[in-house]
């Protein structure tokens, strides 16, 4: 989950990491009111900063300095509803204006590629990093980091120096990387970013930008993280999903997916795409609806949910159910489809879609046949995966 600045801000202060104050705002009297309260920590000047999940705000106009309330207030006013790159802005942060005298980059991120971490650093921030490392890389310290060793005083100076960081500050620089790095264990963050990390005018370090993205897979253990979700722009099916503990991601198709395992769901959701070339709606191919992997457990229970999450989607106009029997044989998924089918029913959610069933692997015989038994409405069976996806793309095209 990556968080908004604001949210980054805050967090970065619950860990001691040197920040500016900072108010965020979803109306422009609200906005009026945090001015108010910061312009003295600003010399008389405040921010007004939009909150969305991408980068470019200040080239889009996202960002303003006010000078008094009012104006801080009517610079909310101005940025509130914004569209920048297809993200709307709901909220604003109000942080004082800073003196900055030089800016900086750091950051600590899960290096997959290497099963490592990573720090990385420059006395060159406020600029595009991705940019900075492309042009100039020698600008740009990479320094792994151990994972049982962490960044500790030693590995903080050793990052500090190989980024340039100026000998006046680098002490600072110092604390600031060994706090950063406290916030992304003890947050079980993918990645903490600074930039800017300044230098303001007055000498003191101070993180004036923030960027987190946080492991959801640690979710059971960070009480506080689902607070942190926006809601705003939380598809509603997914957040279904999310409390009836689904692996669901909606897509722009129109042919539903459940598979039990991602790597079966990832191949399923590519031969419908390929399917789907052969059979377009409107001159647009059909294409897959979701990512449902229900992984090994097929009950009654969690084939219902699915189902009526994937029926929840009204752009969604036939099922492609792909079961691999491994450790779940088939014939206990299909015991779980015929029971899914009556659990729905009870809940009056009836099946009004066409719901193609590809069984394969352990017991798959006997899951036909349950199946055929069972003469459910609107349920077929297919042999193979690319016959049942071409079937469920062409009877989502009949169903436009």
């Amino acid at each position: 989950m990556d968080l908004f600045e604001y949210q980054a801000r805050d967090m970065f202060e619950k860990h001691g990491v040197p920040v500016l104050g900072g108010a965020v705002a979803e109306t422009p009297e609200d906005a009026r009111a945090a001015a108010e309260r910061l312009l003295p920590e600003g010399g008389g000047k405040v921010v007004v900063k939009a909150q969305v999940k991408t980068g470019g705000r200040g080239k889009a106009g996202g960002v303003k300095v006010a000078d008094s309330a009012d104006d801080a207030g009517a610079k909310a006013r101005d940025i509130l509803g914004m569209d920048i790159k297809g993200h709307t802005v709901h909220r604003v942060m109000i942080a004082p204006a800073a003196a900055i005298a030089e800016e900086y980059y750091f950051s600590v991120l899960l290096d997959r590629a290497n099963r490592t971490y990573l720090a990385m650093a420059s006395r060159e921030g406020g600029v595009e990093i991705e940019q900075l490392a492309v042009e100039r890389p020698e600008a740009l310290a990479r320094v792994p980091v151990d994972a049982l060793e962490g960044i500790d005083d030693a590995k903080a100076r050793e990052i500090a120096e190989k980024g340039g960081f100026p000998e006046e500050v680098r002490d600072q620089v110092v604390d600031a990387v060994q706090k950063l790095w406290g916030v992304f264990v003890a947050e079980d963050a993918t990645l903490v970013e600074v930039n800017p990390l300044v230098k303001t005018a007055d000498g003191r370090i101070v993180a004036l930008d923030g960027k987190v993205t946080l492991d959801g897979n640690a979710d059971f253990r960070q009480a506080d993280h689902p607070a942190l979700e926006d809601k705003y722009t939380a598809d509603p099916l997914e957040a279904k999903a999310k409390e009836k503990d689904l692996n669901y991601v909606k897509l722009d198709g129109s042919v539903g997916i459940i598979g039990n395992g991602a790597g079966l769901v990832m191949s399923t959701l590519d031969v419908v795409a390929y399917a789907g070339e052969k059979h377009q709606v409107d001159r647009q191919p059909v294409k897959p609806a979701n990512f449902l992997d229900i992984g090994g457990g097929a009950s009654a229970e969690v084939m219902a949910n699915g189902l009526e999450i994937i029926l929840g989607d009204p752009d969604v106009k036939s099922v492609f159910v792909n079961v691999f029997g491994g450790i779940t044989a088939c014939d206990a998924v299909a015991n779980g489809i015929v029971q899914a089918f009556g659990l729905l029913s009870e809940r009056g959610d009836e099946i009004t879609h066409p719901l193609v069933v590809r069984l394969d692997g352990n017991n798959a015989d006997e899951g036909r046949r349950i199946l055929t038994e069972a003469d459910l409405p609107l349920l077929e069976q297919v042999d193979t995966m690319d016959g049942a996806a071409e079937r469920a793309a062409e009877l989502a095209a009949a169903g436009k």
